[in-house]
């Protein structure tokens, strides 16, 4: 299998992450690549580092106005009197009817779900570095590899074609999913981050031709509180296109396995022609975020029961944060996707 990473997204190292009217260090950090590479290289797989694309295949899935603002953001904000060392919302306007403003701080506010995304100097670079993974790993997939996996940091499936938020600035799973397209008919997006995977949603919400699937931890006390449920199932074109399986907080091994073998059957009962995986780690039980409560061994048997399916397959990382076990649980994941 091959393994795609970009050691330039080191350089997005946020700090701020305001939990509940507590300002926290932020929880996506670069050791966090440092544990999954650990366990890369200890199942005897070598990462290389992607061809650069620059902002061309996130053009299929993001605005050219929020790239934009992602390019330009850092650099406008160190030059206002006074402001802090990250760019961080404090505003945020009723998009129904709010017109898009030219101040950065406005900016901000548009193109910010929320407080959990802020942007240093090196955030640009290593969000445009980590979308070369996952498109380095769409592509192995089309050149006719099996499985292929991009390392990514920072995640994204939280980002929307015109917003960041949860510690995402660009969505790598549906960048990943649209070059797939450019040679399936029908694409299927898989994710089993604690999190529902709200971004890619929203991006493919009315469309039938990218299935999004997502097994997460329950919206209504978890974020992204706003969508995640299980009635939601695409409008329009998409409609029927999208399934959530949301679970109560603290489900074990026996839940979440059940609904990813059920998220597995509509997968491979929609025929796409390649899955993209979201792969975030952070459903395991010592996870800093406590969403649900999964064992390694949890993990070990979702590798077995993902790398069961016929399908060409790439994973992009998503989250997993830092605990004493996440090299472990990568290592039990991937054990059990390549046995499969």
């Amino acid at each position: 299998m091959q393994v795609f990473f970009a050691p330039e997204t080191d350089a997005h190292a946020p700090e701020a992450f305001l939990a509940r009217g507590r300002l926290v260090p932020n929880e996506e950090r670069a050791e966090r690549a440092a544990l999954l590479l650990r366990a890369v290289e200890g199942c005897g797989l070598h990462p290389v580092s992607p061809p650069r694309h620059g902002a061309g295949p996130c053009l299929a899935v993001h605005t050219p106005a929020y790239l934009g603002f992602l390019s330009e953001a850092w650099e406008a904000w160190r030059a206002l009197p006074g402001a802090g060392p990250e760019v961080i919302p404090n505003v945020h306007p009723h998009r129904g009817w709010g017109s898009y403003p030219e101040h950065v701080v406005g900016r901000a506010g548009w193109h910010m779900a929320d407080t959990a995304a802020p942007i240093g100097p090196g955030t640009a670079t290593a969000a445009l570095r980590a979308a070369d993974c996952a498109v380095a790993a769409a592509d192995a997939v089309l050149a006719g590899a099996a499985r292929a996996y991009a390392l990514c940091r920072p995640p994204g499936h939280h980002a929307y074609a015109d917003m960041a938020g949860g510690h995402c600035f660009l969505n790598n799973a549906a960048i990943a999913a649209a070059r797939l397209r450019t040679r399936h008919d029908r694409v299927a997006v898989f994710d089993i981050d604690v999190h529902h995977g709200n971004g890619t949603q929203g991006i493919f919400h009315a469309r039938g031709d990218v299935l999004t699937v997502s097994v997460h931890a329950d919206p209504a006390r978890f974020y992204p509180f706003f969508c995640g449920y299980a009635h939601e199932r695409g409008e329009g074109a998409g409609f029927g296109a999208n399934l959530n399986l949301p679970l109560p907080l603290g489900s074990g091994d026996g839940a979440w396995l059940a609904a990813l073998a059920q998220g597995m059957a509509a997968v491979e009962a929609f025929e796409p022609g390649a899955v993209v995986v979201a792969l975030g780690l952070d459903a395991h039980a010592s996870d800093p975020l406590a969403g649900l409560a999964v064992s390694t061994e949890g993990f070990r048997a979702a590798g077995r029961l993902i790398g069961a399916c016929p399908l060409p397959m790439a994973l992009t990382q998503e989250g997993g944060y830092l605990s004493p076990h996440l090299s472990d649980i990568l290592t039990a994941f991937l054990d059990g996707l390549l046995s499969a």
